[in-house]
């Protein structure tokens, strides 16, 4: 069985037709379960996603007539090897679990290939780190689940997808900008700031490679964006380690390398909410 979420949902069963259901709850249920794959999903997360917190009288029945939905087409696509759909999409205690092959879900593989990467990365090892990191941002072929409508239970697995998808991206960047990737890197980072004007490791990592690219004014240029994007939308000056690199490039001081990226717009986020409200 393959099944990619990082993108349009599909799952498929040896390269045959999807398997995935057009209507739009069954179509919940199974991209949940598939997210989790091999693990169990409980009846009352299963519940919350298709319907959040107006549970209708017969939620659970119409569960179940999910679930002998999703079993049917699993059938019809398990029919050549005669393996029971029952075997496929299990029934536990308290809740359904899919199976599926390692290796088989995009996500999982994701996770895998950026906790090696990030490991990689830690130990110094760039060029390592900078192919299993591009291998990990490789399986990515949008956003995730992007042709699914999410409740609240898949909404917060997107966001933590996104979120670990913008930290490797971080990472793979650090890589190679400590590999002298610099003038290749100013033309994906220039995008990268301009679809996150106030993203400030990206500002870091395009000022970096621009100022060791022989490009001090256009490294400058950037920093004043992103202060002036601070500023006017939030009302904060650029982090400490901003003005920092901003000096050196002032000073013609050699920027240092540093070990991985926390994700800047944390970073921001945290700032902001450290702000005193009014009384």
């Amino acid at each position: 069985m393959d099944i990619t979420v990082l993108g349009p949902f599909n799952a498929t069963y040896r390269q045959q037709s999807s398997f995935v259901p057009s209507a739009t709850k069954p179509r919940q249920v199974l991209a949940l379960l598939a997210l989790q794959a091999d693990r169990v999903v409980t009846v009352p997360n299963l519940m919350e996603e298709i319907w959040g917190e107006q549970l209708p009288r017969s939620a659970a029945t119409t569960l179940q007539t999910y679930i002998l939905q999703l079993r049917r087409k699993l059938s019809a696509a398990l029919e050549c090897d005669a393996v029971d759909a029952k075997d496929v999409l299990v029934t536990r205690h308290g809740g359904y679990l899919l199976r599926a092959q390692p290796g088989r879900v995009d996500a999982q593989e994701f996770e895998k290939l950026a906790a090696s990467g990030g490991s990689a990365l830690e130990a110094g090892d760039d060029s390592t780190a900078s192919r299993l990191l591009s291998q990990a941002l490789g399986l990515w072929g949008g956003p995730a689940l992007v042709d699914v409508k999410v409740g609240p239970v898949l909404e917060l697995d997107v966001v933590r997808l996104e979120e670990k998808r913008m930290t490797v991206l971080e990472q793979r960047i650090d890589a190679d900008l400590r590999l002298g990737r610099h003038g290749e890197l100013v033309p994906e980072l220039s995008v990268l700031t301009t679809r996150h004007p106030m993203h400030e490791t990206f500002c870091a990592q395009l000022m970096t490679a621009l100022y060791r690219s022989g490009g001090s004014w256009r490294a400058l240029d950037v920093y004043q964006r992103l202060r002036s994007a601070l500023v006017t939308e939030l009302g904060l000056e650029p982090s400490q380690r901003l003005k920092r690199l901003h000096q050196a490039v002032l000073s013609g001081e050699e920027i240092p390398d540093h070990r991985g990226s926390a994700p800047s717009h944390g970073r921001t986020a945290a700032r902001l909410s450290s702000r005193p409200t009014a009384a």
